[in-house]
């Protein structure tokens, strides 16, 4: 049985690229935690934090998260705000290995940009939302395992270095 392996940072640095592709390289499940709750719920994750709340969003992505956390096998992109709940981070910490893919601000401005289905951000003021957002985040994410600065390489690169790290975490 293989430690999972869990993807956490910013909304927007390509966890769910990153885990498909380290999915089908180690034969493992993928698990798109907030993909996981839409189905659930019925719901886009932005339709949720409207009806419903944010404070809602957390229970269950917090249920969600621990509950795939008890698989083995699997590869887990989290949401941009799960690693900060103390109790996923913490059962994330011991169940697998878990990696804080780190993108530049500017990249990720870029990229969020042309995205209207994330419920954080601003539109008005996209800038410093996301600034705002990551500079709260930071201390936290870098409670991972390991970071990966996602600067300027390629989705292979990364894979191939997540892949790397992992296996020598886990022999």
């Amino acid at each position: 049985m293989g430690k999972n392996l869990t993807l956490t940072g910013m909304m927007g640095v390509g966890k769910t690229t990153i885990g498909r592709n380290l999915a089908k390289k180690l034969n493992y499940k993928f698990i798109d935690v907030d993909k996981l709750i839409e189905i659930k719920e019925g719901q886009t994750i932005g339709s949720i934090f409207k009806s419903k709340g944010e404070n809602y969003f957390r229970k269950i992505e917090n249920n969600t998260v621990l509950s795939e956390l008890k698989r083995s096998n699997a590869v887990i992109s989290l949401g941009g705000g799960a690693f900060i709940n103390n109790s996923i981070r913490r059962n994330t910490k011991k169940m697998s290995v878990s990696f804080w893919l780190d993108v530049p601000l500017e990249i990720l401005v870029q990229r969020l940009k042309k995205n209207n289905l994330r419920p954080l951000l601003d539109k008005k003021n996209i800038n410093e939302t996301i600034k705002k957002i990551y500079f709260e985040r930071k201390k936290i994410y870098n409670e991972a395992n390991y970071r990966i600065k996602c600067n300027s390489l390629k989705t292979e690169e990364i894979v191939k270095k997540i892949l790397g790290l992992y296996e020598k975490s886990t022999n």
